[in-house]
């Protein structure tokens, strides 16, 4: 498995895939190639305008904890910028749970070998909580799942679930059909352990606005609720999302671009984010 996703581009959380005929064997057509729906479609879409509001208040009371999973480290920023500040302005407790340390990214790179990221990408997640103003209100778990093979270790996280959530916990987990087989992998765990343990679970929308479409069918509107962000808290995601120097800058040592392209930090840059609660 692990072979397959290096050959087409998609170890880490935000290596771009190349051309697939045939759908993938764990995310199908929900492929992360190309460019991606622009920003200009999903703000022009109004679909998004339509979609209730989430009060973080009421479903997020101050006494519970939420545990955020991040298949990556930089998930928490990109889908969650903006709840991660709406939830330490409430007062909630908050745990970041990193699924794996994200040391697959550059393949082949002399720049950001997999000993390199293991040490640099988590530092790179603790200095975006600095930008968004709430390192001391949030603390951070490191699974240390191999990056890519999720999926295979579906049985090691539901594990550690098992040992780390709490009865009242609220669960956030990349959308389940979030278009990255580790995404994919975290979201299918979290969701499957929330609905057993009749805990509340949001699915953050990720890569999912890189293969989408508005009014996308693969994706249920019906549960979606979209979350505001201010000017200033918007603004500290940005901050945030350009802390993450390893993901956003081209690897001299290969020549490639940057794994997070204008686009996709374009598409996660907007004033909103949008969560699935079914």
């Amino acid at each position: 498995m692990s072979e397959f996703l290096v050959n087409n581009g998609l170890t880490d959380g935000h290596t771009q895939s190349t051309a697939i005929s045939a759908p993938h064997p764990i995310v199908g057509d929900r492929l992360i190639e190309g460019d991606g729906t622009s920003q200009d479609a999903w703000q022009n879409w109004q679909g998004l305008q339509r979609l209730p509001r989430l009060d973080i208040a009421a479903r997020f009371p101050v006494h519970q904890r939420v545990c955020i999973f991040a298949p990556h480290p930089d998930d928490e920023v990109l889908g969650c910028g903006g709840l991660l500040q709406h939830l330490a302005a409430n007062g909630n407790n908050i745990v970041i749970i990193h699924v794996t340390n994200g040391t697959q990214s550059h393949p082949d790179s002399q720049l950001y070998p997999p000993q390199t990221l293991n040490i640099i990408r988590p530092q790179e997640s603790l200095a975006a909580l600095r930008a968004l103003g709430i390192a001391g209100q949030v603390s951070t778990v490191a699974l240390g799942l191999s990056d890519g093979d999720v999926f295979a270790q579906q049985a090691v996280l539901q594990q550690r679930l098992t040992t780390m959530i709490q009865p009242d916990d609220i669960l956030v987990t990349p959308f389940r059909y979030d278009g990255h087989p580790d995404h994919e992998a975290t979201g299918h765990v979290v969701t499957d352990f929330a609905k057993r343990q009749d805990l509340a679970c949001y699915q953050a929308l990720i890569w999912a606005w890189h293969w989408a479409k508005p009014a996308d069918r693969r994706i249920p509107w019906h549960c979606a609720t979209r979350l505001d962000l201010s000017a200033k808290q918007l603004h500290q995601k940005t901050q945030a999302i350009a802390c993450f120097k390893s993901q956003i800058t081209m690897d001299k040592s290969t020549g490639n671009p940057p794994i997070l392209s204008a686009h996709t930090i374009a598409r996660v840059s907007q004033p909103w984010e949008v969560y699935l609660y079914e």
